[in-house]
Order: structure tokens, then sequence, then C-alpha cells
């Protein structure tokens, strides 16, 4: 099944519903993250709820769009990934580089913070 993006703005929040595989043969999310951030916009929510695969070419698409995200001084927070994506980001520990929620109002909550430069 082709992924499947359902924008919604609450706030100044864009909120990506997706659905279907974030896979190698699926590449809109870049670009539709690219037209936003185009657009003014630099905080986003990816709810992931309905991602029943990815494999390492969807991982790297997240890392990607995270990077162009941070660049612009933006914020990303991933929603309510399944239980086997989860795992994809346990075993390779970009859940210590993503901020992953469970609850829709904490991850909107969570991509309204402003922006922080790390050190």
């Amino acid at each position: 099944m082709a992924l499947v993006i359902k924008s919604r703005v609450i706030a100044d929040v864009v909120l990506l519903d997706l659905s279907g595989r974030l896979w190698i043969l699926d590449l809109p999310l870049r670009d539709k993250i690219s037209g936003f951030l185009n657009d003014g916009n630099r905080r986003f929510v990816l709810n992931l709820a309905g991602v029943q695969y990815m494999d390492s070419s969807g991982l790297g698409q997240l890392v990607s769009i995270w990077v162009s995200v941070k660049n612009r001084r933006g914020h990303l927070t991933l929603l309510n990934p399944m239980k086997r994506v989860r795992r994809l980001f346990e075993i390779t520990r970009l859940n210590t580089i993503f901020e992953i929620c469970e609850d829709e109002s904490e991850a909107i909550t969570q991509a309204s913070k402003p922006f922080e430069v790390s050190a």
C-alpha cells in the first residue's frame, strides 16, 4: 500500500497523518515537508499510527526531514508509531534523537516548544 499523507494544522503546528508503507518506493513525504518549510511552517507532528511498514530508506527519510526541519530552526515530533515501527527506532537508537509521543495533544505541545540550539 502506497504512503497516504493527510495534513491538518492545529494552532501553528502542521500535523501529518501517515498511513501505509514508508519505504524506498514512496518518497512524497520529504517533498511535502519541504513545501511546508518553504511556506514558513516550522513545527511538525508526524502521526505514524497508520504506518504498517518502514524500512531503512523510510528511516533515512525521517532523519533527512529531521535535519531539514532543525536547519530551519523548527521542531519535529513523532506520534504514536506502531509497535514494530517503534522497535526500529529502538534498534537503531533513533529514539534518542526523535521525540516520540503517544498522545496527540502532548505531541503538539512538544512541537510547539521554542527552537533551542544544542551545544
